[in-house]
């Protein structure tokens, strides 16, 4: 009879012997996790939206946003598309790091681990922060956020209220910046590092 413990050390054995070692990539993990919180932030923002459009039951809504795209409501649409955008280059920026990590057996250490980290914090602060902005600018501009709200009973454009979000936008898209060209700068000095 063959326990189960010994079964898996015995695998474990086989496929330490023959080359073939799992191994983990921390920064790969850490970008997967991210991911998946964006994909569930963006999730909630969809639905939010929907249940915003159930419960007023004046306004279409989805309806407006998507007639009046020439408009302050495109900075939703871009907002939205932004973030989708978002959620998969940093699921592919994963796949990037378990490529060094993994497969070419770099480590990431050091002053490379600082540039990852900014490169990790410009995507996930700067990149969440530009687009879920560009998103209100646009529901605020174009008064479904008045309506949404119940501060309102009719649509209500009003462009000027979007400068408010400029400087917030211009900001987090320059941290977004720094963070990726960081992240390109640790991947580079870490796939052309030798062993």
């Amino acid at each position: 009879m063959v326990n189960n413990n010994t079964m898996t050390m015995t695998m474990a054995a086989d496929a330490r012997s023959s080359g073939y070692v799992t191994k983990s990539s921390a920064w790969s993990n850490r970008f997967i996790i991210a991911a998946i919180v964006q994909g569930a932030v963006i999730t909630g923002l969809t639905l939010a939206v929907v249940a915003a459009q159930m419960l007023t039951s004046g306004v279409n809504i989805i309806q407006f946003l998507s007639l009046s795209f020439e408009g302050p409501a495109k900075w939703f649409f871009l907002g939205y598309i932004f973030y989708l955008i978002l959620v998969v280059a940093i699921a592919v920026t994963a796949v990037f790091y378990s490529h060094l990590e993994v497969s070419m057996g770099r480590q990431i250490r050091g002053f490379r681990s600082v540039l990852a980290w900014i490169h990790f914090a410009g995507m996930n602060v700067g990149g969440a922060v530009t687009t879920i902005a560009m998103i209100f600018a646009g529901l605020a501009g174009s008064g479904i956020l008045g309506i949404i709200l119940g501060g309102s009973d009719s649509l209500q454009p009003n462009t000027a209220i979007m400068e408010q979000f400029v400087p917030i936008i211009a900001a987090f898209t320059g941290l977004l910046s720094i963070g990726v060209l960081a992240g390109g700068l640790a991947y580079i000095l870490t796939y052309l590092r030798k062993n």
